[in-house]
């Protein structure tokens, strides 16, 4: 039976998440974190939270009391279903978002209870928990809640995290593919096992602080499906991230800021006065914190000394720690001289990285790629007729394109032919490619290893050369003179802890 792990005190049992499990007799009772309810913002360190054991129905939050929210204009209450007297289990993190995500459904006058999820690592892993922010967002979640007498819960997800999202990641970079942990995060941990863990308390919906609209069909609709639409932030926009849920799941969110652009929620925040109404956004993978994402990387897969070599000449340019520390497309952190340099391709089997200085020459981009493990947030695929877009990275770029769906030679699934309309050179596999047709997103799947034959070419001396046990016989890296700059648009990978991210435009300049 999956558990809710509460720091050195007993722990919660919850309905399980894998169908191999069974499911307990009779609802548990839940033993969560409860912080002390004085909390202050300006406190010099962070609660140490204790043990309390409730049933489900001491959770059932207090009516909202008047705090100053009534003159909230109604425009920003648009997502938030006012209309209506709902119960919502908010999860909050201590960031703005979602705490002013918390305050517009307290002006709304729903009874709101806030859930802080907890997937830091367990006590073996104690040397990244002391760099992780999780008391100062617990503080500033707690604070935020105490403004509206709104009550807080911590909810421990680490070992559910541990299987669900990490070890997939970990698995992902051995491969040499290259994973999405957020859109992971969001399936199998916010709206899946957190939902798991609060499905006896009867909560309408649950709400977070995503930028992303759900359009829900009206009462006598209720054969309807939800649907998943583009936020008013093109920039914030997090319906990518949010492209793999079920139709199960989307049935039961609510996202209040999916109205509005992120400045209006900054402004929102110092209405309310919130006490994080000044704090920077959040980066990089959630349960690292401050560690760089390639430590973590080095701590779990360890490193392995390996070649870098060009493409198109199969020279010995230098030498890597491990393929899985690189993406397709990454330019940073290859450390070689007479750049830039693009990462193009990996050998898994031989520990070989090939890249080159011509990753954005017209006749080696990429637009045609399978998708396998398709999503539909409608339960069906796509219909023949009509131009879809797709996304292949967080951001607000699109790509119009054709999908055709046909079965795998290799499984049971169905695959994704995708066409773009236009040349990609970020195309990552194992990161996700979400589909919309218009504003509305209606599923993604993962990009395979699989390419079309205009992919990057690897001539045979370089193909030859990987293959060789004694590496040693390839004497000394080979200096590589700098070409002179010229200006272009391109793509380009993040080092560090936003490795997972994908590709981001940048206009720099290259050597021609």
């Amino acid at each position: 039976m999956l558990k809710l792990r509460a720091s050195a005190a007993p722990l919660l049992n919850l309905r399980p998440l894998l169908p191999s499990l069974l499911f307990p007799p009779k609802p548990p009772k839940l033993l969560l974190s409860r912080p002390p309810r004085s909390v202050s913002s300006s406190a010099a360190s962070s609660p140490a939270p204790h043990q309390s054991l409730i049933s489900p129905h001491s959770l059932i939050p207090k009516p909202p009391s008047l705090f100053d929210d009534s003159a909230i204009d109604p425009y920003y209450l648009s997502r938030c279903m006012p209309d209506k007297r709902l119960r919502v289990a908010v999860l909050l993190s201590g960031g703005v978002d979602s705490s002013v995500a918390l305050r517009l459904l307290h002006a709304a006058g729903h009874h709101c209870t806030a859930f802080y999820l907890k997937i830091w690592f367990q006590e073996d892993f104690e040397n990244f928990w002391s760099e992780c922010p999780w008391e100062e967002d617990l503080k500033y979640a707690k604070t935020v809640c105490d403004q509206v007498d709104v009550p807080l819960e911590v909810v421990h997800l680490t070992d559910e995290y541990w299987k669900n999202v990490v070890s997939y990641m970990i698995e992902e970079y051995q491969s040499g593919r290259t994973p999405n942990p957020d859109v992971l995060c969001n399936t199998r941990i916010k709206f899946g096992a957190f939902m798991d863990a609060i499905s006896s308390l009867e909560f309408d919906y649950v709400a977070s602080g995503h930028y992303a609209n759900v359009i829900h069909p009206s009462a006598d609709q209720s054969d309807r499906i939800s649907i998943l639409e583009l936020s008013n932030d093109m920039v914030k926009d997090q319906t990518y991230f949010l492209s793999h849920l079920s139709q199960t799941q989307l049935k039961r969110l609510i996202f209040p800021l999916g109205c509005m652009p992120k400045d209006d929620v900054r402004k929102l925040a110092m209405k309310f006065d919130l006490p994080n109404k000044d704090r920077k956004d959040s980066q990089g993978i959630c349960f690292l914190g401050k560690i760089k994402f390639s430590e973590f990387v080095a701590r779990q897969i360890g490193e392995m000394e390996g070649i870098i070599l060009e493409a198109e000449t199969g020279d010995f340019l230098g030498t890597h720690q491990g393929f899985w520390f690189y993406t397709i497309g990454q330019r940073q952190g290859l450390r070689l001289s007479g750049g830039p340099w693009y990462v193009v391709e990996k050998d898994v089997k031989y520990n070989v990285v090939f890249v080159s200085r011509n990753y954005f020459s017209f006749d080696k981009r990429r637009r045609l790629f399978r998708v396998g493990s398709l999503r539909w947030l409608s339960g069906l695929p796509p219909g023949e007729s009509g131009q879809l877009q797709c996304k292949v990275r967080h951001g607000p770029g699109f790509y119009n394109c054709s999908v055709a769906i046909e079965p795998d030679q290799d499984s049971s699934e169905d695959v994704a032919i995708v066409h773009l309309s236009a040349d990609d050179q970020g195309l990552a596999a194992g990161q996700f490619a979400a589909f919309y047709q218009g504003k509305t997103c209606i599923g993604s799947g993962v990009i395979l290893e699989s390419w079309d034959d205009q992919g990057f070419p690897v001539c045979e001396r370089a193909l030859e050369l990987a293959r060789i046990e004694d590496k040693s016989k390839l004497g000394k890296p080979v200096k590589i003179e700098v070409k002179p700059e010229t200006c272009t648009t391109e793509m380009v990978q993040n080092d560090g802890a936003e490795l997972h991210e994908g590709l981001i435009n940048s206009q720099v300049c290259v050597k021609s």
